[in-house]
């Protein structure tokens, strides 16, 4: 697997004109080597394919990543990728421009003297946005040890819990579940607080007659899920339900029309228009979702101003919402997976409205 993956980024070299890349955003690194460790440089040139990292990891990097020469680097781990970079005759070098910071760059030309720094930010990213059958795998698991917690959330709701409390049981639900982490801070927004689609936890309690938003994802392998319900705590009102059934049927509409070859501004007004023409279009702000993987939010995108196109193996989310200032809001989260001739949707928990 890593080995196709150093073939693909050097033929991607070749095709720019660099005689290497150093990798430096650490789910890249993760992505090219295998190695689960937090230091590290990777370099990857025609003929070399190096991993640079500091004591702690040596003997883990040397297990994990079978593909790449494991290197021990100076004190300044600079000078190491410098003096392989004499070694390897690189003239040339790409970067990853949208990871490295200014005061990185600066002293990467100080220290990579002779060598021409190229923007490269992306070649990785490139590769990570169509998902192998084993990435696929880690994110249908992280999916299920997601749904498992939303399960046991259901039992454990009521009001007078303080949304912190219910994140706290999320959580913990998502580590018993066998995962080794959240995939990201979780959100429990309840009444009011649902107009904020990015509400994290606070002290305010849950009331009955309250619709409670609730967004998190387990991680797995690296992997993450990521899966949004909103339930209601006691009889809803008829806006309430009124709202939630105008973005469910949203969500699935864009379910059954997103198909591989579809750009992402289209896949985003199959949701948009269903709540647009219930009157309800500035009310939903952000876009219709976001490629996932190593990382919650990955560069592709369903939204009004994305004009990627969708291709198998694409892991996306597709949650619309409706957030109204003063009284609360939804969001109905699913993820799915692009195929050869349509989506798989990954998500299976229960879709209509949850009353508790």
């Amino acid at each position: 697997m890593e080995a196709r993956r150093l073939e693909l980024v050097r033929q991607r070299l070749a095709a720019s004109n660099l005689d290497g890349l150093l990798v430096t955003n650490p789910h890249n690194r993760k992505y090219m080597t295998g190695f689960s460790g937090s230091a590290g440089y990777v370099l990857v040139t025609q003929d070399q394919a190096l991993l640079l990292t500091d004591f702690r990891y040596t003997d883990q990097a040397a297990e994990q990543a079978k593909a790449y020469e494991v290197v021990k680097h100076a004190a300044r781990p600079a000078d190491t990728i410098a003096a392989a970079l004499r070694t390897a005759g690189v003239r040339r070098l790409g970067f990853e421009h949208n990871h490295v910071t200014y005061a990185s760059y600066e002293a990467y030309r100080e220290q990579f003297a002779g060598v021409e720094l190229a923007p490269a930010g992306g070649i990785v990213e490139e590769l990570r946005a169509i998902k192998d059958e084993r990435e696929i795998g880690c994110i249908r698991k992280a999916v299920e040890l997601t749904e498992l917690a939303f399960e046991h959330i259901l039992g454990v709701l009521k009001p007078g819990m303080s949304e912190l409390n219910v994140s706290a049981e999320l959580e913990y639900a998502i580590r018993r579940a066998g995962a080794p982490s959240s995939a990201y801070a979780t959100i429990v927004a309840s009444g009011e607080r649902g107009a904020l689609p990015h509400g994290l936890a606070s002290g305010k309690r849950l009331a009955r007659g309250e619709l409670v938003t609730l967004d998190f994802g387990a991680s797995c392998e690296g992997y993450c899920a990521d899966l949004t319900r909103t339930v209601c705590l006691g009889t809803p009102s008829e806006k309430q339900k009124e709202l939630y059934g105008i973005v469910l049927e949203a969500n699935r509409a864009a379910l059954e029309g997103l198909k591989p070859g579809m750009s992402g501004k289209d896949g985003d007004s199959l949701a948009r228009t269903v709540i647009a023409e219930r009157g309800y279009g500035p009310n939903f702000g952000h876009g219709l979702g976001h490629a996932f993987g190593l990382e919650i939010h990955e560069p592709v995108r369903l939204s009004q101003q994305s004009d990627d196109i969708l291709r198998p193996g694409m892991a996306l989310t597709v949650e619309p919402g409706i957030y109204v200032p003063g009284f609360g809001g939804v969001r109905i989260e699913d993820d799915i997976v692009v195929t050869e001739t349509g989506i798989e949707v990954l998500t299976k928990a229960n879709k209509e409205l949850i009353v508790l």
